[in-house]
């Protein structure tokens, strides 16, 4: 009985560190690189080293981290070969939620686009680029729960996950002119949905996804290492 509660119980804490952990990383709390210290999560958390340890496991099969041994555990620094795969996969994933989408009809998430794009004109015009990352959060995780396939929508969230979206959103926009041309992209995606023009949303919806990406890899530094091939032709 004892020792099926502290299982219970470390399993508990295990997914209260994983929770945490990962909002931390993905929202860019720790930036890429950082080192994680068991003992110092330990501490902080109020838990042994045990569920800590087992969550930076669950992390790293999720590519947020990376635990070297005999070194240490670190946020994953993804190289820019990495960045430019795991976009083409959210290329796909979009690109399917869109025409999916564009079958459905009138649904309620159709309702939830538009009050986004109307948030997000307003958004884009004061310059206000903190609230328009959100607004693009937002749509594309609206476009993904609007094709109703629990399948696509599970890959999703773990791509999300590795790519630390909510950080690397925030250097894409960065770009000169880049916020006003992704609004008026998400329009058009909006647009060929309405119309049901499964076809064209999926064509404009990659093409959007392509965009990001090579706006996000205009704005990331040239490293020496580990970049991989370039983005060619993107």
């Amino acid at each position: 009985m004892n020792r099926g509660t502290n299982g219970s119980t470390n399993g508990s804490m295990q997914a209260r560190v994983i929770t945490e952990m990962r909002r931390r990383i993905i929202k860019g709390d720790i930036g890429p690189g950082a080192p994680l210290s068991e003992l110092a999560l330990a501490e902080e958390f109020g838990v042994s080293r045990t569920p800590v340890r087992e969550a930076l496991k669950q992390l790293q099969t999720e590519g947020l981290v990376e635990i070297r041994p005999r070194v240490g555990t670190f946020v994953t620094t993804p190289s820019r070969r990495e960045i430019t795969e795991l976009f083409e996969m959210k290329e796909l994933l979009e690109g399917a939620a869109a025409r999916l989408l564009a079958r459905r009809g009138r649904v309620p998430e159709i309702d939830m686009l538009e009050r986004n794009l109307r948030e997000a004109d307003e958004a884009v015009a004061r310059d206000d680029r903190e609230r328009y990352a959100e607004l693009v959060q937002e749509f594309h995780d609206l476009l993904i729960a609007g094709a109703d396939n629990s399948k696509l929508e599970a890959h999703y969230r773990m791509l999300m996950n590795q790519l630390a979206y909510s950080r690397l959103v925030n250097t894409s926009l960065s770009q000169p002119g880049r916020p006003l041309q992704s609004d008026r992209e998400h329009h058009l995606v909006l647009e060929l949905i309405l119309e049901k023009d499964g076809d064209s949303a999926e064509y404009v919806m990659r093409e959007h996804v392509r965009a990001s990406r090579r706006a996000l890899l205009a704005g990331l530094p040239i490293s020496g290492s580990n970049t991989g091939p370039g983005p060619a032709g993107t």
